[in-house]
């Protein structure tokens, strides 16, 4: 076998781009060859990636993508505690983030009191077994340094989200960060304070009542996840189609048997609509999707933010 044949890219910090930029960050974990392997992470990268460019206006240049294919840089440990630290340390006013992880993700016992269930959220790297994992208190603290360097760490102005949304004017004038993880026990792996019930429609406790100063952030970091805290996200695979997880799943109606009048179509494809629709909206058709394509599907998506959304007001990427 040549040496070409063992070559893993290294992991290099992009330069700090000017502020009003949008950046991403995707990261998608197979751990091939492990006890544990998935097949559909890798492949919901190259699902969103098109969106991000082509619909939602990302600059390919601004988009760091750590996927264990070969080809690209890692996701240890190490390179995607970086590019989190990169992420939210470059944000300025105006700038835009996107913050994206499908691989593994679990639970353990909480020892600082912040959360709900009693149990911090974790994902997992591909190299976890020997570095360990990602626990949510660890991703918060992090994320917290775009507040610290523009508002806490996003800057004023600034949007991140882990699987990003663009909220109401109001939140315009804050910092954003807007993220998406597609895994198990996602729900509040954030540890942003305010969750989304849509059964009340309403916004209740992300945190415990005696965290909530703690986990407070001036920047506005919003995040979609693929299930509740204690529900595990499926995968799917259709005619026709690569399998990948079900929240970042990209619907084709003229391959799959999905039924011709299904009114809502997967998370990029709701976000891709142009017309101005309600957060509450966009999020139900979300939910929607989940449970037409899978009725027996056992996961519920969540959405949770650093600061109460107006979920009247229209909601975009």
């Amino acid at each position: 076998m040549s040496e070409a044949s063992f070559y893993i890219p290294m992991y290099t910090q992009p330069s700090p781009p000017s502020p009003g930029r949008k950046r991403a960050s995707l990261i998608g974990i197979n751990y091939k060859g492990q006890r544990c392997e998935l097949r559909g992470c890798n492949n919901d990268i190259h699902n969103i990636l098109p969106c991000l460019i082509n619909q939602w206006g990302y600059d390919p240049r601004d988009i760091v993508q750590l996927i264990d294919d070969g080809y690209r840089p890692p996701p240890t440990r190490q390179n995607i505690l970086l590019e989190m630290h990169r992420l939210a340390s470059y944000s300025r006013a105006g700038d835009s983030m996107f913050f994206y992880f499908s691989g593994h993700g679990g639970q353990v016992r909480d020892l600082d009191g912040d959360e709900v269930d009693g149990y911090d959220e974790f994902v997992c790297p591909v190299d976890y077994q020997e570095s360990g994992v990602i626990n949510d208190d660890e991703i918060h603290e992090i994320m917290s340094l775009i507040e610290r360097t523009q508002v806490k760490p996003l800057a004023a102005g600034s949007r991140l989200t882990v699987r990003r949304v663009i909220d109401d004017a109001k939140s315009l004038n804050n910092s954003a960060l807007q993220a998406l993880f597609d895994s198990c026990h996602s729900g509040t792996v954030l540890d942003l304070p305010y969750l989304y019930d849509s059964r009340q429609c309403t916004f209740v406790n992300g945190v415990t009542p005696g965290a909530r100063i703690r986990k407070h952030s001036q920047a506005q970091v919003v995040c979609f996840s693929g299930c509740e805290d204690f529900e595990e996200s499926e995968s799917i695979a259709m005619p026709g189609r690569p399998i990948g997880g079900l929240m970042t799943f990209v619907r084709n109606t003229t391959k799959t048997s999905v039924p011709s009048n299904l009114p809502l179509k997967a998370f990029v494809h709701v976000f891709s609509c142009t017309q101005a629709l309600t957060f509450q909206n966009r999020f139900e058709q979300i939910r929607a999707f989940v449970r037409e394509i899978l009725p027996d599907a056992r996961q519920h998506p969540q959405f949770s933010c650093s600061n109460p959304l107006d979920i009247t007001l229209p909601f975009y990427i």
